[in-house]
């Protein structure tokens, strides 16, 4: 046995801010992947995988059978038989590794699914994020359910509002474009439940709801408008106001060594850096108008380009 693939995700835009309705975009990542299958030899990755999903298993057991009811039966079975999760997509990088497992489950064990070939209607695409949301919750607390939907369908992702998402299509790459969006490794595994939980205290202060509102989302929103309009020149002035407040206003979901390069990047305009999903290490993602550039002042950090303009 051996389950079809799913991809790794880059949400672009949107992190913390579509918690509180900002737009998002979210676009599938072809270099990681991950597929279910049976362990022939044993390994203590395999062995931790296979335990994990004896206890999310136990989790879908309990899920709401009016939402999505699964053939436990099955999924049981095959996890007695030594079925695992095999993947190449690193956990706590902001790249969804859980998104792609519950993208694979669902695909494989749930009963009456939606499945990408029909005609995704916006009830649909809600139906499944609800889905996604609450399958997710069992790895790191309260989940969107984005990464899963972004993995299910392998399609680019337009977060218009909470209630309002749609499949989109994002401009064609440039192969010999100059600029591209990429990513940094940081070098250190981030986790998301605790820099969520910072970012909710934060909002109990009227100074830093303020600034969500009035800097934050809007400069994300037409950070969004721009990348799928394909106005590059406009993208990176806005890109670079939301790294400045992403700054300002982020630092514990900055690791800190990155703090001066972060600092660097705006004052020679050579790259704006802005959070890849809930930061506190993992990936960072940079815009470069010129990536050889970038790559020149960033001598000695490992980068993926993710993006050509």
């Amino acid at each position: 046995m051996k389950g079809p693939l799913f991809y790794s995700k880059i949400l672009l835009f949107g992190e913390y801010g579509i918690i509180k309705d900002s737009k998002g975009l979210s676009i599938p990542y072809n270099f990681y992947n991950g597929a279910l299958k049976m362990m022939k030899t044993p390994t203590e990755a395999t062995k931790k995988s296979n335990e994990s999903l004896k206890g999310f298993a136990a989790y879908l057991a309990n899920i709401d059978k009016d939402l999505v009811a699964f053939d436990l039966v099955a999924l049981n079975a095959d996890i007695e038989s030594g079925m695992y999760f095999d993947s190449s997509i690193p956990q706590g990088y902001g790249v969804g590794s859980s998104g792609a497992l519950v993208a694979a489950i669902y695909d494989k064990y749930a009963e009456n699914k939606i499945t990408v070939l029909e005609n995704l209607t916006r009830e649909k695409l809600l139906k499944l994020k609800a889905i996604f949301s609450e399958m997710e919750s069992f790895f790191h607390g309260k989940s969107s359910g984005l990464d899963p939907l972004n993995s299910y369908l392998s399609l680019p992702i337009l977060i218009n509002s909470k209630d309002n998402i749609e499949a989109t299509g994002i401009p064609s790459q440039k192969s010999d474009g100059k600029g591209a969006v990429f990513l940094i490794d940081s070098g250190i595994v981030g986790e998301t439940a605790p820099m969520v939980q910072i970012f909710m205290e934060n909002m109990k202060q009227e100074g830093f709801r303020n600034m969500i509102k009035d800097q934050f989302i809007k400069h994300t929103d037409a950070c969004v408008e721009d990348f799928l309009k394909g106005d590059i020149k406009s993208l990176f002035q806005n890109t670079k106001q939301l790294s400045k407040v992403v700054l300002n206003h982020f630092k514990p979901m900055i690791p800190q060594q990155f703090h001066d390069l972060w600092k660097k990047g705006l004052e020679t305009n050579d790259y704006y850096l802005k959070l890849c999903g809930s930061g506190g290490g993992g990936y960072i993602l940079g815009f470069a108008e010129d990536f050889a550039k970038a790559q020149r002042a960033l001598k000695g950090h490992k980068l993926e380009v993710v993006y050509n303009f």
